[in-house]
C-alpha cells in the first residue's frame, strides 16, 4: 500500500469516527447544581431560594424572562464576566450547563 493510499485510508477511518461522535448538548442539570454552588449566594437560582447576600444581582428568572434572551450570550457573558461578577474560571461547557439551566427558568 502506497504512502497516499495508506494516509486516505487513515482519514477516511477519522473522518468517519467523527461523524458518528454524538454531539454533546448542553446539560442543564448540572447548570443547576453549578447555579447552587457558585451562583446563590448572590443570585436567586431557583423558585425555592428565598434570600441572597445582596441585592445587586438578578434572579436568574428574571434573566430567562428578559427580551431577547439568548443562552449561548449568557454562556459567552459567563466566560468573560462583567466586573462586579467573580470571575470563577468556567469551562464553556459549564458556562453552557448555566446558560441552559437559566433558560429552563423561562
Amino acid at each position: 500500500m502506497t504512502t497516499a493510499l495508506r494516509h486516505l485510508c487513515h482519514g477516511s477511518i477519522v473522518a468517519a469516527a467523527l461523524a458518528t461522535t454524538p454531539a454533546y448538548a448542553a446539560d442543564a442539570n448540572n447548570g443547576e447544581r453549578l447555579a447552587q454552588r457558585w451562583c446563590a449566594a448572590c443570585h436567586v437560582v431557583s423558585a425555592t431560594q428565598r434570600q441572597t447576600t445582596t441585592d445587586q444581582a438578578p434572579p436568574f428568572a428574571t434573566i430567562a424572562k428578559s427580551p431577547g434572551f439568548d443562552a449561548g450570550k449568557v454562556a459567552l457573558f459567563l466566560l468573560d464576566p462583567h466586573p462586579k461578577m467573580p470571575d470563577m474560571g468556567l469551562s464553556r461547557s459549564a458556562a453552557a450547563d448555566l446558560a441552559a439551566y437559566i433558560a429552563t427558568l423561562k
